[in-house]
């Protein structure tokens, strides 16, 4: 039987979101895990939207991250080249020109790919904008966390900082002492040691509440409105990971959402903390390799060069 839930925090003034139960659709799934799809217009707009819970405890349960090593391919092709994960999601924003991630990846505790640590102030400008890019980690004791971090080549881990850095420089590769000596107001940096962690930006949902750090981050600065396809993450208090996708640019049935929208969504679900991924025609969930959201791309899944995965044991 199809469960509707009704969730009674709104998404505007004027709607709520209805989310069916689909476990039967995307089974057989372990104890704990449960997938749910909406359509209830966002705004007055047409929506389509999945979100996967998973429960941290549940030792069924194994969370990864995977990269291409220098290629980029589709969900459906790691879930073939990889023992068939339960969840498959798109996560780090990425180069086109060389298949580079953008952000970091932590793969068995171990950095695979780091974040860009500087950005132009401007086309002729000799100054930097120093920055933290928001990450979701979870640890050796299956515990989720969403920082804003900094990484280096030459550092074993990641650096967390409990605010996103928003100082400037002259250096286009600043170290951690750069950043620190820049950013006089913010709290030391500690050793970020994750087990499994990815990133994007921006937050959209910090200690329970929407706020969205676009600006601080240096991602969609002039574009807090403007809707999209979406893959979002956070977690709950009661450490659950939710994994969030929002289909859009399908004219007619989904329109995509707004970095708050799915804040809103995030915090619907019940996560306490939660980022943005990269989306538009990269955002897929595969869920026991069955697509959720139809992905945005004319030719289908868009390839990309990391994977966040759930795999599971027998159950």
């Amino acid at each position: 039987m199809v469960l509707a839930v009704l969730l009674s925090t709104t998404l505007s003034a004027t709607a709520q979101l209805v989310w069916q139960n689909m476990d039967t659709a995307f089974g057989p799934l372990p104890k704990g895990v449960h997938v749910y799809r909406t359509n209830t217009a966002l705004a007055g707009k047409p929506n389509i939207a999945y979100y996967i819970e998973l429960p941290l405890k549940n030792k069924q349960l194994s969370f990864d991250a995977l990269t291409g090593n220098g290629k980029r391919f589709t969900p459906t092709q790691y879930f073939e080249q990889h023992a068939s994960p339960l969840v498959v999601a798109n996560c780090t924003f990425f180069s086109f020109a060389n298949n580079a991630n953008l952000n970091m990846v932590v793969s068995n505790g171990q950095l695979k790919a780091y974040n860009t640590p500087a950005e132009k102030m401007g086309k002729d400008s000799s100054r930097y904008y120093y920055i933290t890019r928001s990450a979701i980690g979870i640890s050796k004791k299956r515990k989720a966390d969403v920082a804003w971090t900094y990484t280096d080549t030459a550092l074993r881990y990641a650096y967390a900082c409990i605010q996103p850095s928003v100082a400037t420089g002259s250096n286009a590769d600043p170290g951690l002492p750069d950043l620190m000596a820049a950013n006089q107001s913010i709290t030391k940096p500690v050793k970020w040691k994750m087990q499994t962690a990815v990133g994007g930006g921006p937050v959209v949902l910090e200690a329970g509440a929407v706020k969205v750090y676009n600006k601080e981050e240096r991602m969609f600065v002039t574009g807090l409105q403007d809707k999209h396809p979406r893959t979002a993450m956070g977690y709950t208090r009661d450490g659950r990971l939710i994994i969030l996708a929002v289909e859009g640019r399908n004219p007619g049935i989904a329109e995509g959402a707004t970095l708050e929208q799915i804040g809103q969504m995030l915090l619907q679900a019940g996560c306490e903390e939660g980022l943005n991924l990269d989306g538009g025609g990269s955002s897929c969930l595969l869920i026991n390799g069955k697509t959720t959201i139809k992905p945005s791309d004319k030719e289908g899944q868009r390839p990309v060069p990391a994977v966040f995965v759930v795999t599971t044991t027998s159950y």
